[in-house]
């Protein structure tokens, strides 16, 4: 395996990267985006992360088994994130953000109406 020396100048060019994609972090976090708001973080930490492997963990010159292996990683995570937006788009929200009356045990639904 032969040693790879980087140049300075590409750390400090990654590393800007980093900071103008945190900013943005925090900058698109003050915004209403609605539903949207999670996928635009997650496209940004994965933006960054990208970055940190391909760069720090000097995965452009890897192997390409090892390249193989981060880029299942990426799709199982990519997976998981399709799983989990699924989910959070399936679900049924209350427009009004109160939850008083959402109860499905009938003994807690006896008992609120026995209160009143």
């Amino acid at each position: 395996m032969t040693h790879h020396v980087v140049p300075v100048r590409v750390y400090g060019l990654v590393f800007m990267a980093l900071m103008l994609l945190t900013a943005t972090t925090v900058a698109v976090s003050f915004l209403d985006l609605g539903e949207w708001n999670f996928v635009v973080a997650i496209l940004i930490a994965i933006s960054k992360a990208i970055l940190v492997v391909w760069f720090f963990m000097h995965l452009n010159h890897a192997s390409a088994l090892t390249k193989l292996f981060a880029g299942a990683g990426f799709f199982w995570m990519l997976i998981l994130i399709g799983l989990t937006l699924s989910d959070y788009s399936s679900r049924i929200w209350l427009p009004t953000g109160s939850w008083q009356g959402m109860t499905t045990s009938p003994s807690v639904k006896a008992k609120q109406d026995s209160e009143i």
